[in-house]
């Protein structure tokens, strides 16, 4: 018995040595100058606004007394580098780009703050603060579409127009759907050795803040595996989905989804029916996931919308395809 438990006892021992073994030969050879960008926080040259004692990375496009278009970026917890085309529009509209909170290079905050309803509040201040009165046009692309859609319910009279970019799901059944096909391609030995590498080169990035690892651990690590995984349509066959990024929040990502009950995530088309005035929904050619077929029954929800399917392009056809989609927006806003 006691020669049973001495070779047990060693077999645990050596497994033990060959993981610490092991977790040290992963942290040497991901050992990198991993740099993660400073938020408005600890870089006040970054364009920036505050509203509520909370700083936005932000920034605007065009003469102030034109017709106001706000874009929203998509996530939870993106940014809005990849949507910069859309300055183009400055030539006849107020462009309003800005960072949601805790996304991007705006400022953190803890993850109680970081919800639906926070998300929407943070975006009824922008359109008081920019619109000054008068309704304002909404272009959102993915999360940034399901907000705009939310907020149409929201506060439908502060809104003329709406572009709504391949907004993943707009309610709770379509919620559990996105999320299981996301779990399948989150899933597996390949992504286990992404997740377990992009983890120990996380613990080499020095600064700038508390939350730097964890947003470079999920936007440079998991994020470009996803985006880019053969099963994921969000690009093209045979081109990478390379849109650009500062920096993703990690905490956001997680917090408002989490966050959101079934009556939160209904609420996103909630009230459709009930908005009369133009809403655009755009769709990428190749995105056979939440591409054309989807965004054509979200069109459907409301009485005044239409499709435009935009070629060559996948998930992000702002920075896909960027002329075919300004000219289907300029044209949509111009009507």
């Amino acid at each position: 018995m006691n020669r049973v438990l001495k070779i047990a006892g060693l077999i645990v021992l050596s497994l033990i040595l060959l993981a610490v073994i092991a977790a040290a030969a992963l942290f040497f050879t991901t050992a990198g100058d991993y740099e993660v960008p400073a938020t408005v926080s600890l870089d006040p040259d970054l364009p920036q606004v505050e509203i509520d004692g909370i700083k936005y990375h932000a920034q605007t496009f065009g003469d102030v007394g034109n017709p106001v278009v706000i874009v929203l970026h998509g996530g939870p917890g993106g940014d809005y580098r990849s949507l910069l085309g859309l300055q183009d529009l400055a030539d006849e509209y107020y462009v309003v780009f800005y960072d949601q909170r805790g996304a991007g290079l705006s400022e953190r905050v803890p993850a109680e703050q970081l919800t639906l309803q926070s998300s929407l509040e943070d975006l009824d201040k922008f359109v008081d603060l920019y619109g000054q009165g008068e309704a304002v046009n909404l272009i959102g692309h993915s999360w940034g579409g399901m907000l705009a859609s939310a907020y149409l319910g929201y506060a439908p009279q502060k809104v003329d127009k709406a572009v709504l970019a391949e907004p993943g799901f707009l309610n709770a059944q379509e919620f559990e759907d996105w999320r299981a096909y996301q779990g399948q391609i989150l899933s597996g030995m390949e992504y286990f050795w992404v997740a377990l590498r992009s983890g120990f080169a996380a613990q080499h990035v020095d600064g700038p803040d508390a939350d730097a690892r964890n947003d470079f651990l999920l936007g440079e690590g998991i994020l470009p595996y996803f985006t880019n995984h053969p099963n994921n349509p969000y690009h093209c066959p045979g081109e990478p989905f390379d849109a650009p990024h500062w920096r993703f929040g990690a905490t956001a990502s997680s917090a408002i989804p989490a966050a959101a009950t079934e009556e939160d995530l209904n609420s996103l088309s909630a009230q459709t029916g009930e908005y009369p005035k133009p809403v655009l929904f755009l769709a990428g050619e190749c995105d056979t996931w939440i591409g054309s077929e989807l965004q054509a029954k979200h069109a459907a929800l409301y009485p005044n919308a239409e499709l435009v399917v935009i070629g060559k392009s996948g998930h992000d056809m702002f920075w896909d395809n960027p002329q075919e989609t300004l000219t289907a927006v300029r044209a949509f806003l111009g009507q």
